[in-house]
């Protein structure tokens, strides 16, 4: 049976532009210790919302506020190689190839040369790959400040 694509099923949520300043105003709000948020049941009973959901609800805010579309995944989702090639931008032979040397770990299926990566290890490569540049981009700074060759 076919393996559908894990991204495809991922709830999308995008703000429309008048949400925006209502999400920038619940982050806001939502961002006190002291805040909680509260869902109201059909028949007028009130759930308060546990601490880790409101900082998730909070991180989406800021990011639906900002105009940028979430996606909401499991951290231990399983993706093919082309699915991580479409999260990270890449192309999927460069993806293979970081599989390959081991840059992102990957499991390969029983009896296959097919392989399955964790969203949290493609997270994790693609938080070192932005330390990387960061720090390749303040080196290059420091350069221009000091006026060095490079």
């Amino acid at each position: 049976m076919p393996r559908t694509g894990v991204l495809a099923g991922a709830t999308r949520v995008e703000a429309d532009s008048g949400d925006r300043e209502l999400l920038a105003h619940l982050e806001a709000a939502a961002a006190s210790t002291k805040a909680s948020l509260v869902l109201r049941e059909p028949d007028g009973a009130d759930i308060e919302l546990p601490r880790s959901l409101v900082s998730l609800l909070v991180a989406a805010a800021h990011d639906l506020a900002k105009g940028n579309a979430v996606l909401a995944l499991p951290v231990e989702t399983r993706l093919t190689p082309n699915e991580v090639a479409e999260l990270l931008g890449l192309s999927r032979p460069f993806v293979a190839r970081l599989l390959d040397e081991e840059e992102i770990p990957s499991q390969h299926l029983p009896d296959s040369r097919h392989r399955l990566v964790r969203l949290a290890d493609v997270l994790e490569f693609q938080a070192r790959r932005e330390r990387r540049a960061e720090g390749r981009r303040r080196i290059m700074e420091v350069a221009e400040e000091a006026d060095l060759p490079y």
